[in-house]
């Protein structure tokens, strides 16, 4: 009987495919023309709707680059290279600070930046680590559509150039990733990611997979990067062993738009509604927390038929992610309770990490959820009601006995879009 490969950290869990429906992306019938430095530079050579970084340069003194933290597959030594030669190109002497884009995530530790980046970069250029908590180094340079204030790093507010790097994934709220995100939230004050990721917007239907027109956090996060004055950006697109297989580079609106069209051509799926759904967040280090496996559980949960199961496999070798995203979900009456209360708190009182919450108890209120992780998680994933399992037989087991029969696997979650 063929098997299937869930990622699973840095391994893969084998399931027998059975009869069950398989949703896949076609990102591994991409095949890049050359190496990953190569498709990165040619995309720089033909910038959209700009112009070339060496002629931005021109005149500069500084610049900053704004790049992807630990939790991001960003292939950074295929772009960073290519990005800070044309700046030299044009600015010989310029001075260029690499600031760390955490969002609302976790610092990112030197050992982590090194793997990113490389020890030749790592010590060649100076680094910064956003802190979205710390008043002191962010200032306001607006308002957004949302009424938030628009408060963002004083490194990017106050350089002569600002650019950014990047990734384009389906992504859960914003609809994919990259371009305008490297701002907000990227390296944006914790007001304006709370702001941004009012219940509200969570709750909008326009805030899903593969949306942006409509999308009221996708507009917010253009106007913030308009304001911090985005001037290039570099995205690219990997394949599913986290390779370089596209890149585009130019202006963040209509280069990151003309990524995002290209991958919907590769990641659009049709729903195969079943009663159990089983995936992944991808394996390390997109599975590396609940936190972001919540991601992939939103794939499941367009393709799941009302009270079904969802299996989420991922390691989770940092645990829960997030400690008020897990209090949140262990200390609520329900997942219904939850959700109501997040809708009646007003976009000001906007708490951290509620948005994954709020996403999580939305699911976890139409179907039960059982994730396949380390057996020393059992009682958190208890705790935030769900279902723990050892494997992903002992899920299906499980839901079999639930009265569940049709499957449907998603083996990258994070890699479709369900429409």
């Amino acid at each position: 009987m063929p098997m299937l490969s869930i990622p699973y950290g840095k391994t893969f869990l084998p399931l027998e495919e059975g009869d069950a429906a398989v949703l896949c992306s076609r990102i591994g019938e991409l095949k890049a023309e050359g190496e990953g430095l190569a498709v990165v530079r040619a995309a720089m050579e033909r910038p959209i709707d700009s112009p070339r970084l060496s002629e931005l340069a021109r005149g500069k003194k500084n610049c900053v680059i704004i790049i992807s933290d630990h939790t991001r597959p960003v292939p950074s030594r295929d772009i960073l290279p290519n990005m800070l030669a044309e700046l030299r190109a044009g600015s010989p002497d310029i001075e260029v600070t690499l600031l760390v884009a955490t969002g609302f995530h976790r610092p990112s530790a030197e050992a982590e930046l090194r793997a990113k980046l490389g020890d030749e970069i790592y010590e060649q250029c100076r680094i910064v680590v956003h802190d979205c908590r710390d008043p002191e180094a962010n200032v306001r340079v607006g308002t957004l559509p949302s009424g938030a204030p628009c408060v963002i790093d004083r490194l990017a507010a106050e350089a002569e150039l600002l650019i950014a790097e990047g990734f384009i994934e389906p992504h859960f709220f914003a609809g994919f990733s990259g371009g305008r995100k490297s701002v907000l939230p990227g390296v944006c004050d914790q007001v304006t990611v709370m702001g941004n990721h009012c219940s509200r917007f969570i709750d909008s239907p326009h805030s899903r997979t593969g949306i942006l027109d409509g999308n009221p956090m996708h507009e917010d996060m253009l106007a913030a990067a308009a304001l911090a004055k985005l001037a290039f950006i570099v995205n690219v697109v990997i394949d599913e062993n986290k390779k370089t297989v596209a890149a585009f580079a130019g202006n963040y609106v209509t280069a990151h738009r003309a990524g995002c069209d290209f991958l919907m051509n590769y990641a659009r799926v049709k729903p195969a509604f079943a009663d159990v759904v089983l995936t992944s967040n991808g394996g390390a280090p997109l599975d590396q927390n609940l936190y972001q496996c919540v991601k992939s559980m939103t794939a499941a949960e367009a393709t799941c038929l009302p009270g079904g199961v969802i299996i989420e496999c991922a390691e989770c070798a940092d645990g829960h992610g997030g400690q008020a995203f897990y209090e949140s979900l262990r200390d609520c009456e329900s997942p219904a309770a939850l959700y109501a209360q997040f809708m009646a708190t007003p976009q000001e009182k906007t708490i951290a990490d509620q948005w994954e919450s709020q996403i999580l108890a939305r699911i976890l209120m139409k179907h039960t959820v059982i994730m396949v992780t380390r057996p020393e998680l059992k009682t958190m994933v208890e705790e935030m009601k769900m279902k723990y399992a050892a494997s992903p037989e002992e899920a299906l087991a499980m839901a079999r006995a639930m009265g569940k029969q049709t499957l449907t696997v998603i083996p990258n979650g994070i890699s479709v879009i369900v429409v």
